[in-house]
């Protein structure tokens, strides 16, 4: 792999002794994504603050290739790990490549349909379900405040389970029953009110046709943050394969959750085409896996995520399958 060197003094010479200590112990490595170069340094190795280091890459201008060829590159530094930094390197936008796609992964929620008016039905039909089985628990929940109280209390009681959202959902109407003196063993049944609403969605009108032609040339994964199931929408006649935050045990944006779509289609995860609305979750946490990601701006949204860059920005889902048909 090229090693990369940095333009701004300071950090060649960090970059050289980077690669003494990792020659001697492995303390640097570096990856490779189609969206940039990431430098993982153990700030062990470091005799500057943090702050400083940060201040540096800040001025920096580019990164010069081993080949000595110039490209110009943003820097920025963010930490996962105690002892580690990990520096991107990402270059001016880079095109979507056609060739290299041989699977679609695709965001459900407000991306094929808006969610908020469908959450909105679902909380609708679980009042009116609890104002006939559990009436001190309707009047209750009827106060937003206590249900912004209840969903914290229930992060708190099931904190391995942040990112699974029908487990948060149940547990707050449980904790709801409790509090108003009805008896818990409905929040079962209640959730179920709830979740079968929660498929009613009203697809965007370009929805089903994208859905169409993006089945028709590619195997499709669904990969979502939420409860939305594409079997009780009617949609997995489109779908070869489904994936959510509750079957992976971590939520969008790890990496971890790309991964797992990537393996169920069986491909590398720089051979899928990730489509989402969320500039966070969706488009940084793909990018960050490797995939190639086209971001479905549907209200012209700034992009406030630098350096990340997604390979295409589109604002429906029909511009989107005119960009594909040429591949």
């Amino acid at each position: 792999m090229p090693v990369a060197e940095l333009h701004h003094p300071q950090l060649c010479q960090h970059s050289q002794q980077g690669e003494q200590a990792g020659a001697a112990g492995g303390a640097q490595e570096r990856t490779v994504h189609s969206h940039g170069t990431v430098l993982c340094l153990d700030r062990r190795r470091f005799r500057v603050p943090l702050r400083a280091l940060a201040a540096a890459l800040a001025l920096c201008q580019g990164v010069r290739r081993a080949s000595h060829q110039s490209a110009p590159r943003r820097a920025a530094v963010f930490w996962r790990e105690p002892l580690l930094i990990r520096v991107l390197f990402c270059p001016s936008p880079v095109p979507l490549d056609l060739s290299q796609i041989r699977a679609v992964s695709l965001d459900l929620d407000d991306t094929l349909w808006p969610v908020w008016p469908t959450i909105a039905r679902a909380e609708t039909a679980l009042q009116d379900w609890l104002r006939l089985h559990a009436p001190a628990t309707q009047a209750l929940c009827a106060q937003a405040d206590v249900r912004l109280a209840l969903r914290a209390q229930a992060v708190r009681s099931l904190p391995g389970s942040v990112h699974d959202m029908s487990a948060l959902r149940q547990e707050a109407i449980r904790l709801a029953l409790l509090q108003a003196g009805d008896d818990a063993h409905l929040a079962s049944a209640a959730f179920e009110v709830f979740l079968a609403e929660r498929q009613r969605v009203e697809l965007f009108e370009d929805a089903l046709p994208a859905l169409e032609f993006l089945s028709r040339r590619y195997p499709l994964v669904a990969l979502s943050n939420g409860n939305a199931d594409v079997s009780r929408i009617g949609l997995q006649h489109f779908f070869a394969a489904s994936v959510s935050a509750r079957d992976v045990g971590c939520a969008k944006p790890d990496a971890r959750i790309f991964q797992r779509a990537a393996d169920r289609m069986g491909v590398p995860a720089s051979q899928v085409l990730h489509i989402g609305d969320d500039a966070h979750h969706d488009s940084v946490g793909a990018l960050a896996a490797g995939m190639q990601m086209a971001w479905l701006n549907r209200s012209a949204k700034p992009w406030d995520h630098a350096p990340w860059e997604p390979h295409l920005t589109v604002a429906g889902l029909d511009a989107l399958c005119i960009h594909l048909a040429d591949a």
